[in-house]
């Protein structure tokens, strides 16, 4: 129970992670925490429209732990260019010594399902993917384009980036914001290049 608790605990530095997008109506910015929660929910939500079955229950697992790593490399803006690789080494680093608080098997699991939201080739880690790609594009409607807009990020830009994950994960959710998307281009809602 101990190592459970210290597990816990750790994973309590997500709420300190900062990312760029704000909850709808709250002039704050959201945590990580509360990201990983809310595509959780959303993953739940919309299971029915998979491209392929999943087994939601894994899907939601793997959104939990996902961003754990962001405990110690911090959130780092989906549009942002290069040095992917390099975060992603540093997110392992972080999540393997995360993990190891619990001991085995949960050390394992829970980094096997690390593993798989990254390598993204199960349909559970596609649908995760587009759940993750998503939420931020479904606040930024919601929000008027806010951290597109603070951030310079174009209407190309987004659709490049978030297109392709959320359409091989759940091609329903993006023929909905696709559309969303160039209602809100024609607003001005985004950067020009």
């Amino acid at each position: 129970m101990k190592q459970i608790v210290e597990f816990i605990l750790e994973l309590d530095r997500l709420k300190g992670v900062t990312r760029k997008t704000r909850p709808v109506g709250l002039e704050r910015y959201e945590n990580s925490a509360e990201h990983s929660w809310q595509i959780a929910l959303l993953a739940a939500s919309m299971a029915q429209y998979a491209h392929a079955p999943v087994n939601i229950d894994r899907v939601i697992s793997m959104l939990l732990v996902h961003d754990i790593g962001e405990i110690e490399t911090g959130d780092t803006i989906f549009y942002a260019e290069g040095g992917l690789e390099e975060r992603k080494a540093a997110e392992k680093v972080a999540v393997t010594r995360i993990f190891s608080l619990l001991g085995e098997p949960q050390c394992s699991t829970f980094l096997s399902l690390w593993q798989e939201f990254e390598d993204n080739e199960t349909p559970e880690a596609r649908f995760a993917h587009a759940a993750d790609r998503a939420m931020p594009v479904i606040l930024n409607l919601a929000n008027s384009g806010q951290s597109w807009r603070e951030n310079g990020i174009t209407h190309e830009r987004v659709v490049s980036r978030v297109g392709p994950p959320i359409k091989a994960g759940c091609p329903a959710l993006w023929d909905y914001l696709e559309g969303r998307l160039e209602e809100e281009r024609l607003k001005g809602w985004f950067a020009t290049l």
